[in-house]
């Protein structure tokens, strides 16, 4: 199944008739919720949490992680952030480094980037061509019909949808900021750049890797999408009609 999917038609942030303060009050209530949901998905250890978060830089994808996953327990949580590759992952198939992190068995494990990076800026700047981006998406998707199929892994994927002048807002944030300029990086405005092309590879992504659905997350304001991802989760846990499987015999 494929769809196109034109980024620039869809908004990125939220829509003027949702209230902030009503919103962020039912986020903490979600969060709560989430807690005690985690909590039984780790007793229950029946099926596994892959959340993808993926987006361009100041998306805001550091601030999800800290501001949805911090209220679970650390036990049952996983953070992986994927870097550039070093000599002994270039050594192996692009998904060696990435299967080696994905969750177990009553845990949530989330993807700060993730395998699309290899379709994404290998493609932006050249490294692969198209044809073997192409090959690359088709293994990623038999990757997640493993995961999904034989182990019981729900994978989420989210895209954070950020504008170019907020994100240009936000990388002018980190010269001027001195709690942000740890993440600054001469490669960022580089890589802003090259904004239609990144949008153009998505695009592509969205077209090619939807088995598993995406979701696409206005992104421009932080409290609408966290209350968007933590609702999104909220719902995947309930669904799974999970128990606590009651005492060892």
């Amino acid at each position: 199944m494929t769809y196109n999917l034109r980024l620039k038609d869809i908004d990125t942030g939220a829509p003027e008739d949702v209230d902030k303060d009503a919103t962020k009050k039912k986020l903490d209530g979600i969060l709560k919720d989430l807690d005690d949901l985690q909590n039984l998905l780790y007793a229950e250890s029946k099926h596994s949490i892959l959340i993808v978060v993926q987006g361009m830089d100041a998306s805001g994808k550091d601030g999800l992680t800290r501001d949805v996953f911090t209220s679970m327990n650390p036990q049952g949580v996983n953070v992986t952030s994927y870097k550039t590759p070093t000599a002994e992952e270039l050594s192996h198939d692009f998904l060696w480094r990435i299967h080696h992190h994905v969750p177990a068995k009553g845990m949530i494990h989330i993807f700060n980037r993730s395998h699309y990076e290899d379709v994404l800026i290998t493609r932006v700047h050249g490294m692969i061509d198209d044809e073997t981006a192409k090959l690359r998406m088709r293994a990623i998707n038999d990757f997640e019909r493993l995961l999904t199929l034989h182990n019981d892994t729900h994978i989420l994927k989210f895209y954070l949808h950020v504008s170019h002048d907020v994100q240009l807002k936000r990388l002018e944030e980190r010269l001027q900021k001195p709690q942000k300029m740890w993440k600054y990086s001469p490669d960022d405005f580089k890589e802003s750049k090259l904004w239609k092309k990144y949008m153009h590879c998505y695009e592509d992504v969205f077209k090619h890797c939807n088995e598993i659905p995406w979701h696409i997350i206005p992104a421009d304001h932080n409290w609408y999408k966290s209350y968007l991802v933590a609702k999104t989760l909220q719902t995947t846990l309930k669904n799974l009609h999970m128990k606590f499987p009651g005492m060892k015999k």
